[in-house]
């Protein structure tokens, strides 16, 4: 179930990721509080060109416009990966999955352990066999914190977004001071899941990436011989 869920996402992070870039080379422009256009001062500017030409870009041209089909194929790969969350995070409480592979111990929480974790892992030094087949504390809160809370803000923040849902439930929305901050609050989240699956993608490269992919396709790993 982790990696048949596990891949699941990984498709639709994917799909969320392209479509997401289109979507914001539509305006890439981003404002706080409820009300946001052409009209008014931005928080900040992407220097990217827009795919419309009423956007202030500074640029003399503009891109092709994929709104339509990205927004569409963004909704649906969204459902489909808080679907799969769902089903993980369920899985994940009733067979302890989380206690048993993500939860760390209290001592692994100390300040040694700690450092002594992020020097190692500094030092870009292979893990060793037993190291290999567990998550250490560093990786443990870093899934912990993607999973509960990363994406569920994501998650939150895309539906604060939708009018249907914001009109439902205002409060989703209010809370973060309005749609324009909602917006601006996932894009940020957005970047951060990117810079995490670039590491995470790096970390499997340096403990073995024919090992690890194994592990994670079949749920079965060889002999660890590979070292980055």
């Amino acid at each position: 179930m982790v990696r048949v869920t596990h891949w699941i996402t990984t498709l639709c992070f994917f799909a969320l990721l392209i479509t997401g870039i289109e979507i914001v080379i539509s305006h890439p422009r981003f404002y706080w509080g409820e009300a946001g256009n052409v009209l008014t001062p931005a928080l900040f500017e992407l220097p990217i060109p827009a795919s419309r030409p009423t956007v202030p870009t500074g640029y003399g041209f503009v891109l092709p416009d994929q709104n339509g089909w990205s927004r569409y194929l963004h909704f649906q790969a969204a459902w489909i990966a808080v679907s799969t969350g769902l089903l993980y995070a369920v899985y994940g409480l009733f067979t302890r999955h989380f206690r048993k592979n993500l939860l760390p111990a209290a001592g692994d929480l100390s300040g040694r352990a700690l450092w002594s974790e992020i020097a190692s892992h500094l030092r870009f030094k292979p893990p060793g066999e037993a190291e290999a087949r567990s998550y250490n504390v560093l990786q443990r809160l870093t899934y912990l914190f993607v999973i509960f809370v990363a994406f569920p803000l994501a998650i939150w923040t895309g539906l604060a977004m939708s009018p249907a849902i914001a009109s439902a439930f205002p409060a989703t929305v209010t809370v973060f001071g309005g749609q324009q901050s909602a917006r601006t609050i996932h894009f940020f989240v957005s970047v951060f899941l990117l810079l995490f699956l670039l590491v995470h993608i790096a970390m499997v490269w340096l403990a073995g990436f024919r090992n690890r992919m194994r592990a994670m396709i079949t749920g079965r790993a060889g002999a660890h011989k590979e070292h980055a």
